[in-house]
């Protein structure tokens, strides 16, 4: 049997047939999770040392935050060390992401040039190798919470709803940069410096109850802030988060994603011009 014919239409901004679309990539969703291990496997993270180091490195970074807090602050006790662990690995899975997805369709130059599939497949395989380095983390941080006598309750089953608003942001977050670069190619330098500061600004290495009210208004603005207080709120004290911590955060991620995909798609056709 022959092989399709593809044709290449001009570029008109514009959404493609979505229910075509959809389909194509849903037929090509095996092809996202292997891509997704076949570049763990190229980062090294297929041997043993490479998966413990999934582990070592969030871990060695919360004590060299906790160490630096101590220092400073003079005081702290293990609740602080679990809130900052179990907050600083799912703030690492959304700045993957989108670390990740950044540079997916301007790295992924060849296969774009020569083959027809979704594109947006790249940034969602950038969010699949996130999540599968973060699942190592999650399983420390039960770890963690055991060892420190922390409680558990039901409550703590919020961890689900809330890790999936911070998946949905995530991936909102990784399709929107990945197209944003193909546009402006500085943006991928200047990505480290806006994540270190959107740590800063985010309940990682404080809580978010400590926060005055006056500087607690500005936080409103940042997407991460009442997702990572909900994460800590379940995680740390087995409590369920509050609804405006939920709604939130699923408003911030849902108009992300919302946005970060329609604008994707919209210029998916222009992509191999701009490469």
């Amino acid at each position: 049997m022959s092989e399709p014919l593809v044709t290449h239409l001009p570029f008109k901004a514009g959404l493609p047939p979505m229910g075509r679309y959809m389909r194509s990539l849903i037929k090509r969703r095996a092809f996202i999770s292997e891509f997704a291990r076949s570049e763990l496997r190229g980062q090294n993270y297929g041997s043993v040392f490479g998966q413990l180091w999934l582990v070592l490195n969030p871990l060695l970074l919360s004590g060299v935050y906790f160490l630096l807090i101590f220092v400073i602050g003079g005081s702290s006790d293990a609740t602080r060390f679990a809130h900052l662990t179990a907050s600083l690995f799912l703030f690492y899975l959304v700045a993957n992401s989108l670390t990740g997805g950044v540079k997916a369709i301007t790295s992924g130059q060849r296969l774009i040039l020569n083959t027809s599939f979704p594109r947006i497949m790249l940034p969602l395989s950038a969010v699949v190798i996130s999540f599968l380095k973060f699942v190592p983390t999650l399983i420390v941080a039960f770890v963690i919470h055991i060892i420190l006598g922390l409680p558990f309750s039901w409550q703590m089953l919020w961890a689900i709803p809330v890790l999936a608003i911070a998946l949905l942001l995530a991936t909102g977050l990784a399709i929107l940069f990945s197209c944003i670069n193909v546009y402006f190619r500085d943006i991928s330098s200047m990505l480290p410096y806006m994540t270190r500061s959107l740590l800063y600004l985010s309940p990682v290495l404080y809580e978010a109850s400590s926060v005055s009210e006056s500087i607690k208004k500005f936080e409103i603005a940042n997407p991460l802030f009442y997702l990572l207080d909900a994460w800590s709120q379940v995680m740390v004290y087995a409590e369920a988060p509050t609804l405006f911590s939920m709604l939130h955060a699923l408003a911030f991620a849902s108009g992300i994603f919302i946005i970060g995909t329609y604008f994707f798609l919209s210029r998916e056709r222009d992509f191999a011009v701009r490469l």
